[in-house]
């Protein structure tokens, strides 16, 4: 957004100052609307005039002195205290809500003039959405757990205060350890699984196994595996849609890696996007038509429990990547591409996430496109056989036959189509 003063005719500056105070007066209005005339602190037509006196004070501060807005705002200030607390005597609403929009509308007027109207209308629409939802917020305020906020604000403390304070350049062999790019992969991936837990929160079970599952994948895939595959043993009854549920998870994880890659560097899209689609299309239909022909058995949709963020995986996926990073520019030192191809089967095995950033990042270094594809896709192709294999050996004989041919199809579909791209 364009922060530089945009300067404005005086009569379109108060203009739009109006429009504002109008626009916040209308959400107030409209909610004390049942109130009786002189009940109400401030109306549609005080909003109003406050949007319009906001402006009229930057018109004078522009003429005279920053005084002249700063004396208006506190006067504003002292009148509206003063107005409250006489309402406080017939009234026991202790909320300062409308207090603080009075004066967020006078702040919107002045900005108007000051040649910052873009600001002042995005903040005055953002302000009217908080004010017009407060059923809602404090609705899911009561839904959040203790363990939730804590997680909230420990995304905040890894990327908004960690990630600054980081050095942006290399060091190390090869120049290959750069902290802050390491911390933004971490913050990237944290915020993926942050929003995958609170979409089936939101979602509930109540929503059907397919839509859980289908979120599980952008956070605990490997997770929903194996709480599947031990329920299909408890349940065999419940094998096949658990089984649908398993491969919606799988599924998810590849449009996750597109996501990922296209985020560090998006000129891998362009190969990339066609054996990872192939291989998401060889897990979404087979889940979906096993879904739709045992969609009519009754359940308990379990749930997956997972905690939406920990600082300590956090640190040890930061740590892993670390390692891996080092590790394939070591190997392509070494051993050329072949090493860096055995670095994504490796890692294939307990997760894509790293050597999907790793490959991603090294792409716009000495990497070539064609050696990041095949990584990126044999690190898939060994991760679904993984979980495949996690399904054969925990779960159901039902859930395991309908769980492994689809993915088998999915990796060899995806090998055929990387290798029909490079050969």
């Amino acid at each position: 957004m364009n922060s530089e003063p945009e300067q404005l005719s005086p009569f379109l500056g108060l203009t739009i100052s109006l429009l504002l105070g109008l626009l916040v007066g209308i959400q107030r209005g409209w909610i004390n609307r049942n109130k009786a005339s002189g009940e109400r602190i401030a109306g549609i037509r005080t909003h109003a005039l406050i949007g319009l006196l906001g402006g009229l004070c930057g018109l004078l501060a522009n003429i005279f002195s920053e005084l002249v807005l700063g004396l208006a705002f506190l006067s504003l200030s002292i009148l509206i205290t003063a107005a409250y607390l006489n309402s406080q005597r017939s009234h026991a609403d202790m909320s300062i809500t409308s207090l603080i929009g009075i004066l967020l509308t006078f702040v919107f007027g002045a900005l108007v003039v000051l040649g910052q109207p873009i600001i002042a209308a995005s903040a005055a629409v953002v302000t009217v959405v908080i004010l017009d939802n407060k059923h809602e917020i404090h609705t899911a305020l009561q839904k959040l757990e203790e363990h939730e906020l804590d997680a909230g604000l420990r995304l905040l403390l890894i990327s908004v205060v960690m990630l600054p304070l980081l050095p942006n350049k290399g060091y190390g062999p090869w120049d290959a350890i750069n902290p802050y790019e390491i911390w933004w992969m971490v913050v990237l991936i944290a915020t993926i699984s942050f929003v995958g837990y609170f979409s089936m929160k939101i979602g509930g079970p109540e929503k059907g196994i397919m839509f859980t599952s289908f979120f599980a994948g952008l956070s605990a895939s490997t997770a929903l595996t194996l709480h599947f595959s031990k329920l299909s043993k408890d349940q065999p009854a419940l094998s096949p849609l658990l089984a649908s549920g398993i491969l919606a998870a799988c599924g998810t994880m590849f449009p996750r890696i597109l996501l990922v890659a296209g985020v560090i560097n998006h000129d891998l899209l362009a190969d990339l996007w066609m054996p990872v689609v192939m291989m998401m299309s060889c897990c979404y239909a087979p889940a979906v038509i096993i879904w739709r022909v045992n969609r009519h058995v009754v359940f308990e949709h379990p749930t997956v429990k997972q905690n939406p963020l920990e600082l300590s995986s956090a640190f040890m996926f930061g740590l892993i990547l670390l390692v891996i990073m080092l590790l394939s520019n070591g190997l392509q030192a070494w051993f050329g591409e072949l090493g860096v191809l055995l670095l994504a089967v490796a890692s294939g095995i307990t997760d894509v996430d790293a050597i999907t950033l790793t490959l991603s990042r090294d792409t716009a270094n000495q990497l070539s496109v064609s050696t990041a594809v095949t990584g990126i896709t044999l690190a898939a192709a060994v991760n679904s056989l993984v979980k495949g294999g996690m399904a054969a050996t925990i779960g159901h004989r039902a859930l395991a036959v309908r769980v492994m041919l689809p993915l088998l199809m999915a990796v060899v579909s995806g090998l055929t189509v990387a290798y029909l791209i490079y050969r």
